[in-house]
């Protein structure tokens, strides 16, 4: 391949829907809609799991999340019972779109790209950290000095929304607006002020703002109340984002490659699922005793000479066996590992809400999604209702549902499709395809710019 001079910015909005940005909102959106209008777009199919952390990893590296060996935000990093370990960029193994493209000559500059703290060296670029950074008394620039610009031109840069989920509807609402205002204005100064090859950002203001104010806006949310103040809060936010962009386009050649990009979907959570109080009735996990009050699984809780099975919570549940020889008190022979499994995912596949319906719940065998399957894998993963449910980690509940999760109050769960639009290429008008997937990204955009895809990457070039 010949190198391409053309630059690419991807806009990436973690947990846009394509419901909303496509079918609901669009004629509202006219800088996304004119981009869409001018190139191809389309429902991007994410991981399983279909969380910020592995979807956004595999994004840019076009690996599965089985090979990156990334199952969540946390993961056993060996057999014992001391709970999981949260992921970051040390996680992450393979190499980013940014890497490769510093190494071609390119110059990238990255921002709020999930997954990148702790922050590792880009060389001949720049690069800002994402939400999982502490908070910035830690490095979260690269180089280091450049903390001192950014926060001059941001006046005060902002990583993260605290308590997005918590009470203080008015300071959440605020926070978000000063954090993505703060994002693109920084954006727009690296456009007009450095070279660059390739500019990606991510903005979690749209997956934060999802989780706080669903119930306000969705008639079907069973929380919903009709002419509330926070009604058109989501849609408001969305034209401003639209505007952001709009400002940002006005920056950029008439050749630069736009892509606009989430790493999943959002939907209405219509409540929580215990999985540890189904998984007690049900004779898979015993506990020293059963709380008087509500409390988290933990290693000292659990019977472990009288337990087969034990589950943690999230948007999506996940099932870990006590196997005979691999736990230090596994009980469950390998031999029955795999008839224990299917069990598992017929009764779980059957199971029903308060009023007897099922609930379309779906259990997946790592093995079966992922081409590899690396590091300690959950032994099922676990989508209640499709994701419509959330899973419950903790018991003492003395039920099955709940209304809110683990973390405190959320209006929206994670949906498996997010949006894909690129204009820029030449001919394309208004064309939505089908099909496209989230490892689809990178080699789409090595492809553009003229440098040959690694036989690892997963993905395909979208024509």
């Amino acid at each position: 391949m010949i190198l391409s001079q053309r630059k690419v910015i991807i806009f990436g909005l973690d947990a846009a829907p394509p419901e909303l940005v496509f079918d609901k909102w669009l004629d509202y959106l006219p800088n996304i809609k004119h981009l869409v209008s001018n190139g191809i777009s389309g429902k991007l199919e994410s991981t399983i799991p279909a969380i910020t952390c592995p979807a956004w990893a595999s994004m840019v590296t076009s690996i599965n999340p089985g090979k990156l060996g990334i199952y969540g935000f946390r993961n056993r990093i060996n057999y014992d019972y001391e709970g999981l370990h949260f992921a970051d960029s040390n996680t992450v193994k393979e190499e980013t779109i940014w890497n490769i493209l510093a190494r071609h000559g390119k110059r990238p500059i990255i921002i709020g790209v999930p997954l990148t703290y702790p922050l590792k060296p880009v060389h001949n670029g720049l690069m800002i950290s994402c939400f999982l950074t502490p908070d910035k008394n830690h490095q979260y620039t690269w180089p280091d000095g450049l903390k001192h610009e950014v926060e001059r031109v941001s006046d005060g840069y902002i990583l993260d929304v605290k308590d997005f989920r918590g009470v203080e509807k008015e300071q959440v609402l605020h926070t978000i607006y000063e954090m993505t205002k703060k994002r693109f204005k920084l954006t727009r100064h690296f456009i007009q002020n450095e070279d660059w090859d390739f500019l990606m950002m991510v903005e979690m203001g749209t997956d934060r703002i999802q989780h706080a104010f669903w119930r306000f806006f969705d008639n079907r949310h069973p929380e919903y109340l009709p002419g509330n103040k926070y009604e058109n809060v989501i849609f408001d936010y969305y034209k401003y984002v639209d505007d952001e962009i709009g400002q940002t386009l006005a920056l950029l050649d008439d050749d630069t490659l736009v892509l606009i990009v989430s790493d999943h979907g959002a939907m209405l959570m219509e409540g929580g699922i215990c999985i540890n109080e189904w998984l007690i009735n049900n004779g898979y996990l015993k506990l020293v005793h059963y709380p008087d009050e509500v409390t988290q699984i933990s290693k000292h809780l659990i019977d472990w000479n009288k337990t087969m099975v034990w589950g943690e919570g999230g948007y999506y549940g996940r099932l870990f066996f006590n196997v005979k020889g691999r736990e230090p008190r596994g009980i469950i022979p390998k031999q029955n590992y795999e008839f224990l499994r299917n069990e598992l995912i017929t009764a779980l596949e059957d199971q029903r809400d308060k009023k007897g319906r099922k609930i379309n719940t779906r259990g997946f065998k790592p093995e079966d999604i992922y081409t590899e399957c690396r590091n300690i894998p959950p032994d099922l993963i676990v989508y209640y209702g499709d994701l419509a449910w959330r899973s419950i980690g903790s018991v003492g509940h003395k039920t099955l549902w709940a209304n809110e999760n683990d973390t405190g109050a959320d209006d929206a769960n994670h949906s498996q499709h997010g949006i894909f639009v690129m204009s820029g290429d030449n001919g394309y008008h208004a064309e939505r395809r089908d099909g496209l997937q989230i490892m689809d990204v990178t080699p789409t955009v090595l492809d553009r710019m003229g440098i040959d895809i690694p036989w690892q990457m997963e993905g395909k070039v979208i024509q």
